[in-house]
Order: structure tokens, then sequence, then C-alpha cells
């Protein structure tokens, strides 16, 4: 169930509608009359692509179909570290129905490509280095023959002993020509010698989650009359994507177009350019449409995962509880691969020691290439994994002091005006102590004692195998942060042109749907800007000026203050004929509810009147205020702004058997300005399931380098059942000056935040120090009961 702050109830879980709210998310009684659909900013606008979504007719791009359409499919090494001695695809070229097998021969432009560093190749050539590396690829006139001449390629492999644990990729041989090390960045803060008078440590492990798209990868390309190519594919970064794919193929990128296809849902796997390259280049092989549909090992082998990440962490307080100093370090696995670590660990080292005042910090940070598979961006990236660790190191002096959880947090909260670790000051609203004091005044949930047997869960499910009397009951808190937008000199910019024909208006803005709802809020601007009620939202390519990749608010914040900019420039246009008219300025006009009026009344006319037989249209970007990269003792300004949480969990643990279940999250979150609450609700509770997923279940298991069983069998996504009753108990909506509408960034706060919780509460119900993720049975079985056995 989802309840709101003042108690109301409605259906909850991940996929559930949340109840109707109001603008500022005070629940709509159920017998409200019906009323006209609502529009504009503050609004719950439903998405336009709702009902196709649900009736399951919504084009994605496993869907797309072209005239003389081959299939392609990829031979992936079986190794997760090996020298390539030779590659035979002659077995594979003579098979009826094959059109074309390429390697690495094959590349005509750049061998390798990356978002960050062009470390990785296209095909692999001499070397092996994770298991799933692809090697070849294979055009041919149906998907069944594609794979078994996929299958058929032979190669000859010496087999290496591979890398596998981070911590011995130090002193290992190097794995590239670049070495083992990606990144280390040193921070020091204050006073590296002083001392606490309580001191507490702690070692964590976070295993490592894939992104688990429930649709998984496809993407078409068509070869072009100039010699390039167009590939149709759920891309969320489409000009990365072209770019990078350009540079393969040897074009400039005004041969290589990229036009998104519907996106089902992305957490940072739809950002990688592993189908374009190879399929790019089958396409203008054969002169022929080529399409490519992942099955469900395939997408756990190409894509690339959250960084497995093992913290040591040493808290200094004072005796009231008060934090001095934090020592950390940190160590994440970037894998075979560069891509986006270098992000990752900025963010874990910036935010180790969490929205928490800390006079004093010495954090060492460090990403490592190992021949484990990929790491890169899964929402909450670096900021999830330190958060586990400090909110453990929490408990732990809470614990040591004899204090409340909540207590030892509210004493070092931050709030506006406090300095991070980095020296960076945070300027915007920073609410930590509020957020904190809702979840704990918010209601706990009835005990099961107080409710029939039948009528509750036991952990483990309804025909869990658990005694009731064992069941215990826990209830834990973490709090959180992330950051917005791009890091250290990222320059974020986004471009967006708005027309208007008649009563009809269109967003073009190369900002990608990924269901974080841009087109949804690009409507709800232009509403409230022009008052146009009839609003579309073109679909995205690379024809258009970038946007950017979707996450971190990136497209709410930047691509959504370029439509407002736009906009404004249009009702400008739309204005200036009739405050000439009139004597008056365009400020004297407001629009609202379809009509323009003056202040002093002596001009009212509708919107469509002032349209009829006008065409208007402009062009606007937004670019935030600039950031600068982390210097080599870890201080600058380094993030455009932050979002915080507060999560209190509630779970029932079967102290003989280890079964978690959790009960309950009540969540606080720091918004901004909510801009669509139903909309922002239903992420809310996204996040918090995933969350869910992250702490107990969600565990791609990797041993010697090898992904074990790649498929949703082995690894276990939170269903219905693990879903738990949410209540989102307090939104705060303190606008932030520099962001365009004030808000900010919604679904990541509540995934980095809810795993720390949700150990938090495992730890009260059974006095272990559960420092692994995903929480693994035998740390949910109680202390005592381990003793006495």
């Amino acid at each position: 169930m989802t309840e709101t702050a003042d108690g109301h109830t409605g259906a909850g879980g991940a996929g559930a509608a949340p109840q109707e709210t109001s603008p500022h998310g005070t629940a709509l009684p159920a017998s409200a009359p019906t009323e006209p659909e609502p529009h504009g900013l503050g609004a719950s606008v439903l998405p336009t692509d709702s009902l196709a979504k649900a009736q399951g007719t919504f084009p994605y791009a496993a869907d797309l179909w072209a005239e003389g359409l081959l299939w392609a499919a990829v031979h992936r090494s079986p190794h997760p570290y090996a020298r390539i001695v030779s590659i035979d695809t002659g077995e594979a070229e003579r098979m009826p129905g094959v059109r074309a097998v390429i390697t690495h021969a094959d590349v005509p432009g750049d061998a390798a490509h990356g978002r960050k560093i062009a470390d990785q190749p296209a095909f692999a050539r001499d070397v092996v280095r994770y298991h799933g590396e692809p090697i070849a690829a294979v055009a041919a006139d149906h998907p069944d023959t594609a794979r078994l001449a996929a299958a058929a390629i032979a190669v000859e492999y010496e087999v290496l002993e591979p890398v596998t644990d981070p911590e011995k990729s130090f002193e290992a041989e190097p794995l590239h020509p670049d070495g083992n090390l990606l990144r280390h960045i040193p921070l020091r803060y204050g006073d590296p010698d002083v001392t606490g008078e309580v001191v507490v440590e702690g070692l964590y492990r976070i295993g490592r989650q894939d992104p688990a798209p429930i649709g998984a990868e496809a993407a078409l390309a068509v070869p072009r009359p100039d010699g390039g190519v167009e590939i149709y594919t759920a891309s969320t970064d489409p000009h990365t994507d072209r770019d990078l794919a350009a540079a393969c193929f040897g074009l400039p990128p005004e041969q290589v177009k990229i036009v998104v296809t519907g996106v089902p849902g992305a957490m940072g796997d739809r950002e990688d350019a592993g189908l374009q390259v190879p399929l790019g280049l089958l396409a203008m092989r054969t002169g022929c449409p080529v399409k490519i549909a992942l099955n469900r090992e395939e997408s756990f082998l190409g894509h690339a995962h959250r960084h497995p990440t093992l913290l040591r962490y040493r808290h200094h307080a004072d005796g009231d509880g008060k934090l001095v100093k934090v020592e950390a370090q940190i160590l994440l696995d970037g894998g075979a691969y560069a891509d986006t670590s270098s992000d990752a660990l900025a963010a874990a080292v910036s935010f180790a020691c969490g929205p928490y005042v800390v006079p004093h910090a010495v954090i060492d940070g460090w990403v490592v290439r190992t021949n484990n598979p990929p790491s890169g961006h899964v929402r909450g990236e670096g900021a999830m994994q330190v958060c586990a660790a400090y909110e453990g190191q929490m408990d732990k002096l809470a614990e040591r002091l004899g204090l409340d959880p909540a207590q030892v947090r509210a004493r070092n909260v931050m709030a506006t005006g406090d300095l991070l670790p980095t020296g960076q000051t945070v300027t915007c609203p920073a609410p930590v102590a509020e957020l904190l004091e809702a979840v704990r005044e918010a209601p706990l949930p009835p005990l099961p004692k107080d409710a029939p047997e039948e009528d509750w869960l036991l952990p483990g499910g309804p025909e869990g195998a658990g005694d009731p009397a064992a069941v215990r009951r826990g209830v834990g808190y973490a709090l959180g942060m992330v950051h917005m937008l791009g890091a250290e000199g990222t320059d974020e910019v986004s471009t967006a042109t708005v027309k208007v024909n008649g009563p009809v208006a269109t967003v073009m803005c190369a900002a990608v749907e990924s269901g974080q709802g841009f087109d949804t809020l690009a409507r709800q601007i232009v509403q409230d800007v022009l008052g146009v009620e009839e609003v579309h939202v073109a679909s995205v390519d690379t024809d258009q000026p970038p946007s950017g990749a979707g996450g971190r608010g990136r497209h709410t914040w930047v691509s959504g203050g370029a439509v407002e900019r736009a906009a404004k420039m249009v009702r400008t246009q739309l204005l200036q004929p009739l405050a000439a008219k009139f004597g008056m300025s365009t400020e004297l006009l407001t629009i609202a509810d379809g009509k323009i009026t003056s202040y002093d009344g002596v001009l009212s006319t509708t919107v469509a009147e002032a349209l009829e037989g006008k065409e208007l249209w402009a062009t606007a970007q937004c670019r935030p205020h600039p950031t600068e990269p982390l210097d080599e003792w870890g201080q600058g300004d380094a993030f455009v702004g932050l979002a915080f949480a507060a999560v209190r969990a509630v779970v029932d643990v079967d102290i003989e058997l280890g079964s978690v279940r959790v009960v309950e999250v009540a969540l606080a979150q720091d918004v901004g300005k909510v801009l669509n609450p139903r909309q922002l609700r239903a992420r809310l509770e996204a996040g918090i399931t995933q969350g869910v997923g992250t702490a107990l279940t969600e565990h791609l298991r990797v041993a010697k380098g090898v992904v074990r069983h790649p498929d949703f069998t082995a690894y276990a996504l939170p269903t219905a059942l693990d879903a738990p009753d949410i209540r989102i108990v307090k939104l705060v909506e303190e606008r932030d000056v520099v962001a365009p509408f004030g808000a900010k960034a919604a679904s990541s706060a509540p995934v980095v935040t809810t795993p720390a919780a949700v150990a938090a509460a495992v730890r009260a119900a059974t006095g272990r120090p559960v420092n692994r993720m995903p929480i693994r049975p035998q740390a949910a079985v109680a202390a005592v009961e381990t003793a006495d056995r």
C-alpha cells in the first residue's frame, strides 16, 4: 500500500498508480467530482503513451521491421581472460543464408570506443578481457541462422589466469596497455591527525547489480545512399552514441544518424555502443537493413553493471556522538574497461561521509581494471555504495554510545551553508534534519501479533516455512544524498525548439523519454507558458541539437529549462502585437486558463484567437553554472546541485532461517518543487522498490570472471510480494533557486538510501553487523541463535 502524508492509503508497489493528489501532494477525496483533464505544471498530467504501453501496442526497438531485413548475432568470448590465437569464420560464412561475418579486421575506423576513455575494442583482436566480450558478428536471413553461424565461428584461445580480485589488481600484470589503475582520488580535508574520543571501524562489501531491463536490448541499422547508416535503437544518449559509432565506422558524424525508438526503461544500461557498432558495420557491408534483438543471457553479458565495492571505514566521534573525523578506503571494481568508472569514483569519494557535518576527513578511493564484466552507470552509482557503509558506521556509533540510531544521525546532519569534504559549500536547500524528523515521527505499522496470522506474510512468502515465533521486527534509518547533472567540469547543455501553429504546439528536443517523464513535463511547460492545451513532443534523433544523456535529473533541469526558455520566447512573440496595440508592455499581460488578459482588464482574449493564422517558433538553450574537477587532494566545486532523502525501513526477520521481509518503507525527500504529483510518486515508489531489490535479492554472480546463470531465475528481481508498503511521509518543496522550476532529481535518492535503511533494520532485528549487500540469509540469523548452535 502507498500512504500519503495525511494518512490516505492507495494501491502500492512499483507499478501501481498512486492515489490522485493535489499539486502539493495532498490526497484528494475519492468522491471528488470528475473534472477536465489537468494540464500545466503542478498537475498530474498523464503520459500520452500510457494507454498504448498498458495495452501492449507501444512500439519498442524489438518491434521494428524493414523490407529485406537481415538478422544479426554476436559471437562472444566464453573466457574472462585469454589471448586470441586465431579466428576462423569459414564455416559460418559457408552456411546457407549467411550474408556477412565481420571481426576486428573489418572495422574501418577507430578500433576502440569509450565514453571517457576509448579503451574498449569494437571486437576483441589479440586478447579478450571479460566473459562475453564481442569477437565477431554475423548477418543472416533468419535469427536462428545468425545465431547458429555465430556459434560456428571457431576461435582458438590461449587461456590466461584472470585477475578478478580488485585488491590484487594493483600488483597484477597490466590487463590493458594503460595499466590496471583507472583512477585514484586522495581526499584530504581538515587535520588528518585529529582523533576522536570514540572510534568505530567497519568493513563493507557491495555486490554487483545489473540494470536488468525488462525489455532487453534491440536495434535496427539501415544503410544510407550516401554510404552512411541510420541506427534505430533505445539510446538514452544518442549524440554520444552517434559520435562513438561514426569514429569506429571511419565516417564523419553527419553520415551516421541515431533515431531513438521507444525505450523500455533505462538505468544506465542503454548507454553503450555495444550494439550500434557491429550492427552498423553489418548494414553497410550487406547493403541491407540489419536487426538484432538480444536474449536475456546476451543482455546480462553485454551491458555494464553497478560497481562491486569494498569499503573500509573508521569513524571518530566525541562522547556525545558528534563526528570528529571520517577515514575511509573505497575500492571500486571497474571491470575490464573504463566506461564511466571515473564518475562513479568521484561520487563515492565526495559523498563518503554522507549528509553529515564532518570537520576532518581522510578518504582514499580507487577504481581498477579486472577481468570481471565492465562496470558503468547504474542509478546512484558511487553514492549508493558509500551510503550503505557510512550508515552502517552510524549504527555502530549509536550502539557504542548507547544512543538511539536516529538520535546520533540528528546530532550530525548537514544543512545549507555547510561544507562537503571536497570543500564545496552546500548552497542548495539541504533540509536533512527536517527529513529525518518526518520519518521518525511517522506512525509505525502494526505488529503481526495485532492481526490474525493468516492476515500477514511471513518472511519468505505466504507459504514460508518459518515459525512465527522466530520472527523479529526491526526498524532502521538511513540518510542519503546524490548529485544532480554531470560533475567535475561536464558541460551540461540542452537545446529545445518550440513551434506553435494555430492551436497546436510542438516541442523538438533531443532529451530521450526513458520513463522519467520528460515528454510529459515538456507538454506541461508549454501548456503553462503559452496556454496551448494540445502539445506534441517530436521523436528524437541526432539531426536535432544534442541534449546530453538521461539520468541525475538532467532532462528535468537542463532540457526542461531549454523548453521553458523557448516557450517564453514564443510567448513574447505572441504578446508583443497585442501589447503594442494597447500601448503596454508584455509584462502587463498574463496567460491563464487559455485566456490572455491585461492587468487592468482592458484586454481580454483567448489564446486560440490570438494564435489564429499564426506560426511562431523559437529555439533556446539552457546551460547550468559550470563545475570544476576535483584537484590532487579531492577538493573543488564539482557538483551543480544535491538532493537528499531520509528513509525508515521496517522489516520482519526469521532469525532461524535468515529470511527477510520488508514490511514498510517510509520516505521523506527533498524534491525542490513538485511538477507532476502522480509522476513523482510513481518514480519514488519505483526507486524504493529497486532499493529493496539491491538490499535483499539482486546479485549478479560472477565466479573467476565468469557470469553464472545470467537469467531471471538466478538474478532475482523483487516481485509484487517483495515490494513493501510505501509511505511517502513528506516531500519538502524548498525551491533550488538555480534550477529551472526549482525542482530536484527524484528517483536516485531513494535507490541510494533504501538499501542502507533495510540493512539498518535487519541489524536492529538480529543484532548482526550486516555488512554485505545483498544481505545473505546467514547474515540475518540472530547472533544469539548462532551462539546457541
